[in-house]
C-alpha cells in the first residue's frame, strides 16, 4: 500500500514522527481487510485483532511529501494469533521494519481466528 507523508505526520523539520510509522502499518493492515469487504473491527460481535507485541526498527527517516510503500508479510499463525512483518520503503530503500503479533479477540476474550481472516493475511 502506498502512503504519502503529510505535514501532520512530521515535526517542524519535516521529518516523520516515530509513531507515525506504526500508523502507516496499521493503515496497511486495515486496507487489506477493506479490499476484501471486511471491517477491521466487527462492532456487532465486538471482535477483531489487537496488538500483543511489536518490535520496530527505525532505519532511515521519511520526510514531508515522500511517497512510501508499506509491505506486509505473514510470518506465522496460531489458532488465536498472527505474526506479521511490515516494512516501509522509500522508493526501493527500506526505512522501517516491524514484527508485530496480533491476537484475535471476541468480546473481552481471546478467540479463534476466523478462516476468512487468515486467508487474507496469508
Amino acid at each position: 500500500m502506498k502512503v504519502r507523508v503529510y505535514y501532520e505526520d512530521t515535526d517542524l523539520g519535516g521529518i516523520v514522527y516515530h509513531s507515525k510509522y506504526l500508523n502507516f502499518c496499521e493503515r496497511a493492515r486495515s486496507q487489506m481487510l477493506f479490499e476484501k469487504g471486511i471491517m477491521p473491527f466487527d462492532f456487532k460481535n465486538k471482535s477483531g485483532f489487537v496488538v500483543k507485541e511489536l518490535q520496530a526498527n527505525f532505519l532511515k527517516s521519511a520526510t514531508l511529501g515522500d511517497i512510501l510503500e508499506v509491505k506486509t508479510t505473514l510470518l506465522s499463525t496460531t489458532k488465536v494469533s498472527i505474526k506479521l512483518l511490515q516494512e516501509i520503503f522509500k522508493e526501493k530503500e527500506k526505512i522501517f521494519s516491524m514484527e508485530i503479533t496480533l491476537v484475535y479477540m471476541s468480546g473481552k476474550k481471546i478467540a479463534k481466528i476466523p478462516q476468512e481472516l487468515l486467508k487474507i493475511f496469508s
